[in-house]
């Protein structure tokens, strides 16, 4: 199986501070790659060690089959960037910009430019001072696409964006047809794109790796469950799985991971009645696992 990126026990250090812990990640090629994680959980740092601008302290990274530290210029040339500024020339015109790029990229795909840009109004005679966040957004996807790159990295694409931009950006990401098989990252807290985009969900944690699985399977193994407890709920330390809970209206509200049906009749054997299993979407699973050890200390998944 071939990877875009590979790393093994990857650790950086800043001083005291641990980035990225005993870091190991493989990313197959092709497809669309969500990582989320909160603020601090590590992800410029490991964008940093895997295109060769910082030197881990211990561990190995590779990217496009080649070690990070010694990056050919080619191998960079063959990675496309996105970022949440959507910053471009603001004297030039959208054109210009465009003929640009296009000069640098012997791979250059005119048909994607075209079929992207599409999803957006940008008057190629307008300078970029005069276009929105939106059209700034959507001339960047679409000259990163036409690049062609084998990785694309999104890193909060759509943050600032309005509805009908977001929209549009969405859409042109998921049903533009490339040509080589671009495996892109997508890193958003957004839980509603992840959904609707990634075909990987990666969840990192405080420098540390802690899923790399389908959307659907991370969801399967997160259960939510109602129960009410008229002497009280069990201490949330000796749950099997406990990631979250509230009460509303006299009801306990639970989430825990990695348990089966019979977690239901652990409740009612601790006190529960009237036990319901309800369905859970993934930015639930998602945010209840993110914030599980702001409940107990003891919680893993």
């Amino acid at each position: 199986m071939q990877h875009c990126i590979e790393t093994t026990g990857l650790t950086k250090r800043y001083g005291k501070k641990l980035a990225l812990k005993d870091f190991s990640l493989s990313v197959e090629k092709g497809g669309i790659h969500a990582i989320v994680g909160s603020n601090g959980a590590g992800k410029s740092t490991l964008f940093r060690v895997l295109l060769g601008i910082t030197t881990p302290t211990s561990g190995t990274a590779r990217l496009l089959g080649e070690d990070s530290t010694t990056l050919p210029h080619e191998v960079r040339g063959r990675v496309g960037y996105v970022n949440e500024e959507h910053t471009l020339p603001r004297w030039m015109k959208a054109r210009e910009i465009t003929a640009h790029q296009r000069h640098f990229y012997p791979n250059w795909n005119q048909a994607i430019y075209d079929s992207v840009i599409g999803y957006f109004d940008v008057d190629p005679e307008q300078k970029v001072s005069g276009l929105s966040r939106g059209e700034r957004a959507g001339l960047n996807l679409s000259m990163a696409l036409a690049q062609s790159p084998d990785l694309l990295i999104l890193d909060e694409p759509t943050l600032g964006l309005d509805v009908v931009a977001r929209q549009s950006f969405l859409e042109a990401l998921m049903f533009t047809e490339t040509d080589g098989g671009t495996t892109i990252i997508y890193c958003s807290h957004q839980m509603e794109e992840i959904e609707r985009v990634a075909d990987q969900l990666i969840i990192m944690e405080k420098g540390q790796l802690k899923n790399n699985s389908s959307p659907d399977a991370f969801v399967d193994r997160v259960s939510y469950w109602i129960g009410q407890f008229p002497n009280g709920m069990p201490e949330k330390s000796k749950i099997p799985g406990f990631l979250t809970s509230r009460t509303i209206e006299g009801q306990h509200h639970i989430l825990v991971a990695d348990q089966d049906g019979d977690f239901g009749s652990y409740l009612k054997q601790n006190g529960a009645s009237a036990v319901a299993r309800n369905p859970v979407n993934l930015e639930r699973a998602v945010n209840a696992f993110l914030t599980r050890n702001h409940n107990t200390p003891d919680s893993r998944v």
